[in-house]
């Protein structure tokens, strides 16, 4: 089984994006998003791409975000990816790459078969979908440490590339990889001490739970 590709999302700290690019990640995930935790202004987000640019690809968190927002954020962070983390519709997302330019991700919630089944109305509009666990309704999208039923996903062959997320630590990432074949795996809060605080440790020890020696 190839070595799936890491994300490691909502970074912050120019030390936590330098552990990610040691341990091979990737992808850096910069969330803008201001009721996260993990939120990053366009200044905080520019400085980090600077940092991370030709090192590892920056993806942008959105959660329903106005086209203003994601131009400022484009403008300052030189994104590489738009990842979708809200309601986005098919046609938003098709809407989002034509104009940008860059790969669109789709995070879709999942909880059951059906949940999963969504993803074929992204085919053509979006790059990568990720699967996500479900979050309890009136709480914040992804970032609460929450998995789902991984055997759901299990060798999916859907019509696009996918990713892996929700829940994954590196205590769990080698056994989910071995599950579901994810040729990708998306973490967050799995890798933090407190809500957006990133544990520079547990960024490497995620990395090195499925990567060879």
């Amino acid at each position: 089984m190839p070595t799936p590709e890491i994300k490691i999302c909502g970074i912050r700290e120019p030390g936590s994006l330098d552990v990610a690019i040691r341990a091979r990640a990737a992808y850096a995930g910069f969330v803008f998003f201001p009721k996260s935790p993990r939120n990053v202004t366009p200044a905080e987000a520019a400085a980090l791409s600077a940092r991370a640019q030709g090192r590892i690809a920056r993806v942008g968190l959105f959660v329903d975000a106005e086209d203003a927002m994601l131009a400022e954020a484009m403008a300052a962070a030189r994104l590489d990816v738009l990842q979708l983390h809200g309601q986005e519709t098919p046609e938003r997302a098709a809407q989002l790459r034509a104009r940008f330019g860059i790969p669109v991700w789709k995070a879709l919630s999942v909880a059951s078969a059906e949940d999963v089944a969504r993803a074929e109305t992204y085919v053509g509009a979006i790059d990568r979908v990720l699967f996500d666990a479900k979050t309890p309704k009136g709480t914040l999208p992804g970032g609460m440490g929450l998995s789902f039923d991984w055997t759901l996903v299990a060798n999916w062959k859907g019509p696009m590339a996918w990713g892996l997320a929700g829940g994954l630590t590196p205590d769990n990432v080698a056994q989910a990889v071995e599950l579901t074949g994810a040729p990708l795996v998306d973490t967050s809060s799995g890798v933090e001490s407190a809500p957006g605080v990133k544990d520079n440790d547990r960024i490497a020890a995620f990395c090195r739970a499925i990567q060879a020696p």
